[in-house]
């Protein structure tokens, strides 16, 4: 893709999302384990419909963590405060399912194996300040604007679940402008029109103003920029009571957008002995250096793993022929510089800390938050020096 003209088309989800309502409670039970036991091991998955909250997987831990506690704040600070909408933080039934870790596994992972097998990937370009694709990136800011304009009351019809999808139409391998862009939200019925079965012109065009305008660039936006809100007509019925959730649901929204490859691994409620989530931060850091370095304009980095084993067995950089240096020449900086064992990610990036819940909704990546320190570039000097 480094040259060439298309559409390109990414989407995120709010935080009221069902399935982003169960990666929160499955980060949230690992932040407060790992706050009182920062060697727990957490693999925890929920499940949510109407009226209930299943929470399972495994932990082992000696701390103790007071499940419906944690599910109901999140529930609460979400917005599912109203029983009428059929989810409530203080009427939903929670069921606990959770079990301890296998023995099996732990053997491997106490002496600094990987937790698992499999294949992660992280990427940079220089679409955006963050080093991210472009479409993503807007996707994840119109849907934190749908969540802010919804708290601070701006719009005060609008209700938790919610979706945006951004088409971007590319020249020459370069973002060039914004073709489509598509807002779901959930709603009142108060916005609905005489016939009852879509949203008034005024709300429609109150959304465009106050959640999209605002954070798309409006360089980009032309005459033939469309701008479909509630395409369906309308969304009153939404949340865990029209549509279930499950952790690990929401993988390429997480990630890249479906602009760079995915080991297929989810992240939430996994903690950081599970490569899974912790070498995909890694290759996203390493990425994301190896960009602000100058060694490329797009790089995607895969690493493998054998459970119980610490090294990777495998480790490719692909640059897209953007590079500067060979990428064989990257593939030896990054061993030089990047200590890619589990226990050497955890330590380098600090990940025996509750700051999960927070990478639960609006991406893993792209994020400026002091907790996301995968995203720092303090290694691009270094590398730039010895290349």
């Amino acid at each position: 893709m480094a040259g060439g003209n298309f559409l390109f088309t990414s989407e995120s989800v709010t935080e009221g999302h069902p399935d982003k309502l169960c990666d929160q409670i499955s980060d949230g039970v690992l932040d407060e384990v790992l706050r009182q036991d920062k060697h727990g091991r957490v693999a925890c998955e929920a499940f949510a419909t109407a009226g209930l909250v299943i929470v399972g997987g495994e932990i082992t831990t000696n701390a103790y963590v007071d499940i419906d506690s944690v599910i109901r704040k999140i529930v609460f600070d979400i917005g599912y405060t109203d029983p009428r909408s059929g989810f409530s933080y203080d009427s939903c039934a929670i069921l606990n399912a959770i079990g301890s870790q296998s023995p099996d596994i732990a053997q491997g992972v106490d002496i600094g194996g990987a937790g698992d097998q499999g294949l992660m990937s992280g990427y940079a370009c220089r679409e955006t300040k963050e080093l991210m694709p472009l479409p993503i990136m807007l996707a994840h800011k119109i849907c934190q604007q749908l969540a802010k304009v919804r708290k601070t009351k701006k719009l005060p019809y609008l209700r938790p679940d919610g979706k945006s999808q951004v088409t971007v139409e590319y020249k020459n391998g370069k973002p060039y402008r914004i073709d489509t862009v598509v807002v779901s939200t959930q709603h009142t019925e108060d916005i609905l029109d005489r016939t009852g079965k879509k949203i008034t012109k005024k709300s429609r065009d109150e959304i465009i103003e106050k959640v999209v305008l605002p954070v798309v660039p409006k360089r980009m936006i032309d005459r033939k920029t469309r701008f479909l809100v509630n395409p369906t007509g309308k969304f009153v019925n939404g949340g865990p009571k029209s549509d279930t959730g499950m952790t690990g649901r929401k993988i390429i929204v997480d990630t890249y957008g479906g602009m760079a490859s995915h080991g297929g691994g989810a992240f939430s409620g996994k903690d950081p002995t599970k490569v899974d989530r912790s070498a995909s931060y890694m290759a996203r850091y390493i990425a994301k250096n190896v960009v602000a370095s100058g060694l490329a304009d797009k790089c995607t980095i895969q690493i493998a793993y054998a459970i119980g084993v610490a090294e990777p067995v495998s480790m490719m950089v692909f640059t897209d022929r953007t590079q500067k240096v060979s990428e064989e020449r990257i593939v030896e900086l990054i061993k030089k510089h990047f200590d890619m064992t589990p226990q050497g990610i955890i330590k380098q990036l600090g990940l025996l800390k509750p700051i999960f819940k927070s990478t639960a909704a609006y991406g893993h990546f792209g994020r400026s938050e002091k907790e996301f320190s995968w995203e720092k570039t303090d290694k691009a000097k270094k590398l730039a020096k010895d290349a």
